[in-house]
């Protein structure tokens, strides 16, 4: 089974910035697209950005457009997302996605395989 681990989530003041990190640990996983997703106790998960493997298609959700960038990390199935001009409303657990088919898109449903997410909190 794929297993995606995510690091880089922690406390940070209003206006600064962190990156957190996603790779599969399982050997030689390989993925149509790979993104983020965050969400509240009570809320469903946010899209938050995504990019194919290839790099050649990437998006953003409104909500951290121009804050936020998603690259490629240095292993073979892995994602970074760079967040700067962090607001108290970022304050979520960030989970790192992944897709195996191209069926992927905004709707959480759309991912195959899920990381166990990542505190980020913006406190003020």
């Amino acid at each position: 089974q794929v297993q995606l681990v995510e690091t880089g989530g922690g406390m940070v003041q209003p206006g600064g910035s962190l990156r957190l990190s996603c790779v599969a640990s399982t050997p030689d996983s390989s993925f149509y697209a790979m993104g983020w997703f965050r969400q509240t106790p009570g809320q469903g998960r946010e899209f938050i950005a995504a990019m194919t493997s290839s790099g050649r298609t990437i998006q953003y959700g409104d909500a951290v457009k121009g804050r936020f960038t998603i690259s490629r990390g240095s292993a073979k199935a892995s994602v970074d997302l760079q967040m700067n001009d962090l607001r108290p409303s970022d304050t979520a657990v960030y989970y790192c996605t992944a897709d195996s088919f191209g069926g992927w898109g905004i709707p959480a449903a759309s991912w195959d395989y899920w990381g166990l997410g990542t505190q980020v909190t913006v406190g003020s």
